[in-house]
């Protein structure tokens, strides 16, 4: 009898062994399935990323559509369409109108910005003032400017841009009360301080 007793504990031993194997490998299952996990979650933002590029590129110039003059791209049908009102959300209009306004596209942008339906968007008639004013247009884009503003008081980046506008028209002047009002707004380290305060010293 007391022979099988130790053999029996080694019996068990030996049963229990793989067992607890078992259970150390489910411990490493899990360790697994987080990261695989971690791999969902990555691949969700992977997902983010191409819906931010998505949303960017619906959002880029016509013109890199290779779009004619006067159309915008819709995202949605993947092909150019004549610009005019409700043909695409406002906020998708006023990002290509601006990003031509940018290249320099002064015409097309305001064809573009000109369809928009909220014409008292301080944003919209920031870039209608500087498509304009770029455009050789300077007493209509100063005008723009100053609507914008009438709006929105403390909207610096067509303060700069006004400013910019004075110079243009030689009154510094102005142009110095427009850079102290947004020193006053964001102070003298804000990008439309610094760009507008070049622009005068650049002129002197």
């Amino acid at each position: 009898m007391s022979r099988l007793v130790p053999l029996a504990l080694t019996v068990l031993l030996a049963i229990a062994a793989p067992a607890y194997a078992a259970g150390g490998g489910d411990g490493g299952g899990g360790g697994s399935g987080g990261s695989s996990s971690g791999g969902s979650s990555s691949g969700g933002k992977s997902s983010g990323s191409s819906n931010g590029a998505s949303g960017s590129g619906a959002n880029a110039s016509p013109a890199a559509k290779n779009c004619k003059t006067g159309q915008v791209w819709n995202k949605k049908s993947k092909k150019c369409v004549k610009a005019q009102s409700g043909v695409l959300p406002d906020e998708e209009l006023y990002q290509q109108g601006r990003a031509l306004a940018k290249e320099a596209r002064y015409d097309w942008a305001i064809a573009v910005l000109s369809t928009i339906q909220d014409q008292q968007d301080p944003r919209v008639l920031n870039y209608l003032g500087y498509s304009n004013r770029k455009a050789g247009r300077l007493d209509i884009g100063i005008t723009y400017y100053q609507k914008a503003l009438a709006i929105d008081p403390n909207f610096n980046l067509a303060r700069e841009y006004l400013g910019e506008g004075y110079l243009a028209a030689g009154r510094v002047d102005l142009a110095m009360a427009q850079l102290e009002a947004i020193a006053k707004s964001c102070g003298t380290t804000c990008e439309e301080y610094q760009e507008l305060n070049a622009a005068i010293n650049a002129g002197h």
